[in-house]
């Protein structure tokens, strides 16, 4: 929690301070540098940490199957790996992940009120709104951790029993409420008549609670999405206890078929409940938002206000995603400890701390707190995809801005009828299946190498720890692929993004919106079936006590398959949507420019040359980091 405030609130004073100590002129363009940064800052952490945790993450848990051997057993070199992968992929990379998604979102919020708002003094007043509005949703965090706290402690202070799900769940609902009311109540100091001091315009004294409305529908999405989460993800859910039974007969082939179940219904009803959340904002923004804040557009700018709104709780959706890596490492730690060797420990403890040590339940509460761990892990995942796809709305309609001279020419080439249009469409859903398959061939490809390294040098015939040089060399190969898998990655996109924005600008457009959707969809499926087959094999291990067992060793298959789901190719399609909507407003417009000094032709050579390149890139992607390669 405090790491979220921490980072939001760094990130709100640079912002605070580009708009008020950069020249006007240069403002623009300070955002967008910074908003850059972010997200190629973010999407570094996201695909390479993706592939280092899951490399060792896998490379690790085979291990339960190919030797019977407990998990984070202290001889297996790969848990050091596995605990260090958390701290990179499942912790740092969402936290950057977070940092980066607040800063675009306020940054295309920004872009749309000085280009799609008129009347300069409306455009101060929704500024300042905008900028009073996210320090209050800070305070509003922090208020509800401490209350939430106070209640975790009276309800469970001296619980033998308790579900670890239920703290968190009580922590983001609280967040929400008291981050609505605080919109309303702000909201209608800082803007009770929008349009107030504009010479010749009759001030509008409803618009406050129209917008404060808006805003709470992200807000409310924050809460609700991960409720819907938790009904595919959960250890108490139905479609997660239905791959356990799968798994029961038909071993890890049905368990894998029904994560994939559990992955495409979240799809669906995720998807469903933006859409409904999404058109109560469009039906605000239909109630005099055009006319009174002079707006051009006024549905896009509502969406992108459900994407701040989601962010609302910023803070506290980076600490329940923080949450699962914690409580993963504190069970690794345990075990890498070897306490339960220890002669006569459990007598210094009695004598140390007046405390009777149960170690078997010590475990027990660590495994389940794990699951825990597991399913809210889950519920950030959504949130931060569907804050980058309806926050990417915003950006490209400053694309669109920019290309028809505000909505004034070229907007019959927004449509299915202009054929450029129509390809880029298509063309986007490639470069999302192309990405899954190249950030999953990297796992693959570095979890072999840990498994072939790791089975060759575990010394199972004695109780000794796994040496730091075998753990050494175990990071080391997940670091290899990690950084070989996303730098083909990263160059692909790279230069793809500049190919589609020097073919023809509507083309582009059309591309972004395709990126966009798929992606949504895709993160959406692949977190939660992975969500799902790692709860299946938690609830195999802490409700079933059957470790060990054939079932067992199908859910460890089950969980292993969704780690490059889940924590991987999903997750890192919010940065990659992000950085090529950033980086494609300056493309296309260096492009639009080339046009029209030196004609079509240069461009689309240029087109070619960078298509040239994006293509190596994707061929090397697999070819390149194929396990016969080496």
């Amino acid at each position: 929690m405090s790491i979220g405030m921490m980072l939001i609130s760094v990130e709100l004073l640079i912002m605070l301070f580009i708009l008020l100590f950069v020249p006007g002129d240069y403002a623009g363009p300070c955002f967008i540098g910074f908003a850059i940064g972010e997200s190629l800052g973010a999407a570094a952490l996201r695909i390479a940490g993706g592939i280092f945790t899951k490399i060792a993450d896998i490379g690790s848990d085979l291990m339960k199957i190919v030797f019977k051997i407990k998990e984070d057993d202290a001889r297996n070199p790969g848990v050091i790996a596995d605990c260090t992968g958390d701290n990179a992929g499942d912790s740092v990379g969402p936290s950057a992940d977070g940092f980066e998604t607040y800063g675009v979102t306020g940054v295309a919020l920004i872009t749309f009120i000085l280009l799609g708002v008129k009347e300069p003094t409306i455009q101060v007043q929704l500024l300042v709104w905008i900028f009073v509005m996210r320090i209050m949703m800070l305070v509003s965090s922090a208020l509800a951790y401490f209350i939430n706290s106070a209640i975790a402690k009276a309800r469970f202070g001296n619980a033998n029993e308790m579900n670890f799900e239920t703290p968190l769940t009580t922590l983001v609902w609280l967040t929400s409420i008291v981050s609505i009311v605080a919109t309303y109540i702000v909201s209608y100091f800082i803007i009770p008549k929008l349009g107030d001091g504009v010479a010749g315009m009759v001030p509008d004294p409803s618009q406050w609670w129209k917008l404060a409305s808006i805003i709470s529908c992200g807000t409310l999405a924050g809460a609700l999405i991960p409720e819907l989460v938790k009904v595919f993800t959960s250890v108490e859910s139905r479609h997660v206890n239905e791959v356990v039974t799968s798994a029961k007969e038909g071993g890890a082939s049905l368990g894998i078929l029904s994560g994939f179940v559990a992955g495409n219904f979240s799809a669906y009803w995720l998807g469903l409940s933006m859409v409904a959340l999404m058109s109560i904002a469009y039906f605000f923004s239909q109630m005099g938002l055009a006319v009174a804040a002079t707006m051009i557009a006024a549905p896009v700018f509502a969406f992108g206000l459900v994407a701040f709104g989601f962010l609302g709780m910023g803070p506290v959706t980076i600490a329940v995603d923080s949450y699962g890596p914690v409580t993963d490492n504190a069970q690794s730690v345990y075990e890498l400890s070897m306490i339960e060797q220890v002669p006569n420990v459990k007598a210094e403890i009695k004598k140390d701390f007046n405390v009777d040590v149960n170690f078997d339940r010590s475990k027990d509460l660590l495994e389940e707190n794990d699951g825990a761990g597991n399913t809210f892990k889950a519920t950030a995942k959504p949130v931060l995809i569907g804050t980058a796809v309806v926050g990417a709305t915003t950006m490209i309609f400053s694309i669109i801005m920019a290309l028809t001279n505000g909505l004034t020419t070229n907007v019959a080439k927004l449509s299915l009828l202009h054929a450029p249009f129509f390809l880029g469409l298509i063309t986007g859903g490639a470069m999302i299946y192309w990405f899954t398959g190249a950030s999953t061939q990297a796992v693959t490809t570095g979890a072999y190498r840990a498994v072939e390294f790791i089975k060759a040098n575990i010394k199972l015939e004695s109780a000794e720890k796994a040496s730091v040089a075998d753990s050494k060399k175990v990071v080391e190969i997940c670091t290899k692929y990690a950084q070989k898998g996303m730098f083909n990655i990263f160059l692909a996109v790279f230069f793809g993004t500049l190919t589609f924005a020097f073919v023809e600008p509507f083309f582009f457009i059309g591309y972004l919106i395709s990126i966009a959707i798929f992606g949504l969809y895709q993160a959406i499926f692949m977190a939660n079936a992975g969500a799902a087959w790692d709860n299946a094999k938690k609830i195999v291990e802490t409700k079933l006590k059957q470790k060990g067992t054939p079932l067992h060793d199908a859910t460890v298959i089950g969980d292993t398959v969704g780690d490059p789901f889940k924590d991987t190719s999903s997750v890192a399609m919010n940065p990659v949507i992000k950085f090529t909507t950033l980086f494609g407003l300056l493309a296309v417009e260096l492009a639009v420019s080339l046009a029209h000094d030196q004609g079509t032709g240069l461009t689309h050579i240029l087109a070619l040359c960078f298509f040239a390149v994006s293509v190596f890139f994707v061929y090397r992607s697999f070819y390149g980091m194929r396990i016969s390669s080496e």
